[in-house]
């Protein structure tokens, strides 16, 4: 095991770039990672890595060897769980991802119930409302809101998301309530966005009469937390584009007022993302499952004011 183990490592290595990385994601502190490099350098006797001040790269028999060892780590993943699925009991570790605050509301509460149902799996929830590289971060099952464009993945809709454009109370008095859509554009109005690398909340996408139609909103700042927003919006700083789920309790208690009702946001798709293969793993199955009847009813009880 400790010569897999150090094949593991490696791979991970290769993939995040760095031993530190690496250790963060094996649970192994960075001198553990080094140790395991050191040792599978040994025992093959040749320089896997060149090292650098920030990153390592692999040399060309380390690159030579991911290859190899890639499929070998694979090959063994695929054999434990057709095994799995033999024996009737699962077992083993899952990772998954979520956004920050579909994550907080929806996912991470199911985690410890779904291990109460299947204590010989664990799980390892990552949460982040950037989008996670899943093949490079070995991520099993990512949640997410949006349209999903790898083809390398496969997708579980879970459920069609309403969304809404809102604001705090006394924003609209200062500002004045918008009745068109066309108001948005240019700065009579600061919405609040969404914004990493990839994002896509500039552009806000609202149904009208004449169809869908695509508006470019700005704002005097942006978030990468989807929670910062609606915090901003809570205090009166703003516009907000958010699935309905997410901000319903503010709507009902009226701290937050929806805006160009008969104008709203195209509905999002709530989905779990997974690789190809990941489908074959009983424990991955069994977790989608799970999940997804869970987040349908939190969400349909979240919008009843249960």
């Amino acid at each position: 095991m400790a010569y897999l183990d150090n094949i593991a490592v490696f791979v991970r290595v290769v993939e995040l770039g760095n031993l530190s990385a690496a250790g963060r994601d094996m649970r192994i502190s960075p001198a553990v990672a080094s140790n395991r490099i050191k040792e599978l350098e040994k025992h093959l006797g040749v320089r896997l890595f060149n090292r650098t001040t920030r990153q390592l790269m692999p040399t060309e028999h380390g690159t030579v060897f991911y290859s190899g060892a890639k499929q070998v780590l694979e090959a063994i993943t695929e054999a434990e769980a057709a095994v799995s699925a033999l024996s009737g009991q699962p077992r083993g570790t899952i990772k998954v991802t979520a956004p920050l605050g579909l994550g907080r509301r929806l996912v991470a509460s199911g985690i410890p119930d779904f291990h109460d149902k299947y204590p010989d799996i664990e799980v390892r929830l990552r949460l982040s409302d950037h989008n996670v590289d899943i093949m490079k971060e070995g991520i099993d099952v990512a949640f997410r809101l949006g349209i999903i464009e790898d083809s390398s993945l496969r997708m579980r809709g879970i459920m069609e998301c309403e969304r809404v454009l809102v604001a705090a109370p006394k924003y609209l008095e200062a500002r004045g309530e918008p009745m068109d859509p066309q108001e948005l554009i240019g700065r009579r109005h600061d919405c609040l966005m969404l914004r990493y690398s990839g994002a896509r909340e500039y552009v806000w996408t609202l149904q009208t009469p004449a169809g869908q139609q695509k508006f470019e909103v700005h704002g005097p700042y942006d978030t990468d937390d989807g929670d910062v927003l609606t915090g901003w919006a809570l205090s009166g700083r703003g516009i907000i584009n958010k699935p309905r789920f997410e901000v319903e309790p503010f709507i009902r208690d009226r701290r937050l007022k929806v805006i160009l009702a008969s104008t709203p946001p195209t509905p999002v798709q709530f989905a779990a993302v997974y690789p190809h293969k990941k489908l074959q793993d009983p424990k991955v199955r069994l977790l989608l499952d799970f999940m997804a009847e869970r987040c349908q009813r939190l969400i349909k009880d979240i919008l009843a004011g249960k």
